[in-house]
């Protein structure tokens, strides 16, 4: 009975998601506003992102403030925490350039200003990193994922610092980060929430459709100004100050996300 009721769920939620998929990329199509510019398409992702999170089931908790016109750096447990981050406040990723490829995701990334990079080339970071200047400029926050993958949140992995360079070289705001979910008893956040290792995303995302819910929660750091740092001490600070975030703190230190 439990595996039918679940497979009822995840009916119901992937029909839901579809229509939030169509209504959300045919919005972007028709209205011209949403193709503005980084800030227009930002507020557009951010509404998809809400709607999709919705019909997951998934409860976002914020604990402090993101800040607008900074480098958001935060640890990485799979493709939800795109959709958590851009939830809360209007941000640019910056995503590795297989992202592009992806079925639906690819071409949400594409279309909400994602800055794709190739790190297998050195001066693909000088390139995004000037372009990035613009987003920042704009008052947005822009994503940076620096551990290079995701991870089960069992660790927080070194951070890589040759995506820092431009926010150093720039004087950015960087703001560490620290996500982690929950789930109800019974069901694994690491295997069933997080997204990462050799798991297929639509088995994966298919599974966590049946989760009757999930909290998110994000807790934010204080602002560091990259131009007082080299990037590798800054990578490493950023490291310790997203560690010390992710550690399970009281659940009524999180203030709940309503739209």
């Amino acid at each position: 009975m439990a595996t039918l009721w679940n497979n009822v769920r995840g009916a119901r939620r992937l029909t839901a998601l579809l229509a939030v998929i169509g209504w959300s990329g045919a919005a972007y199509v028709v209205q011209a506003a949403h193709r503005r510019d980084a800030a227009a398409k930002a507020r557009w992702l951010q509404q998809a992102c809400r709607r999709a999170l919705r019909v997951l089931a998934v409860k976002v908790e914020s604990r402090g403030e993101p800040v607008p016109g900074a480098l958001i750096a935060a640890n990485h447990l799979g493709y939800l925490d795109i959709l958590v981050l851009a939830a809360l406040t209007p941000v640019v990723f910056v995503s590795k350039k297989e992202v592009r490829a992806w079925p639906v995701f690819g071409w949400f990334a594409e279309k909400a200003g994602t800055r794709f990079i190739d790190r297998t080339r050195r001066g693909d970071v000088s390139h995004v990193g000037a372009g990035a200047g613009s987003v920042v400029a704009e008052g947005l926050g822009l994503v940076i994922f620096l551990e290079g993958t995701s991870t089960d949140g069992r660790e927080v992995l070194p951070f890589k610092s040759s995506l820092l360079e431009p926010a150093v070289l720039g004087g950015w705001r960087v703001v560490p980060a620290g996500l982690f979910y929950d789930v109800p008893p019974g069901r694994s956040a690491a295997r069933e929430v997080c997204w990462w290792g050799d798991m297929t995303l639509l088995p994966h995302l298919w599974n966590l459709m049946t989760v009757p819910w999930v909290r998110a929660h994000v807790a934010w750091g204080t602002p560091i100004r990259a131009g007082d740092w080299s990037r590798k001490l800054l990578a490493r600070e950023l490291r310790q100050e997203v560690l010390a975030l992710t550690i399970k703190t009281p659940h009524t230190d999180f203030n709940k996300w309503r739209e």
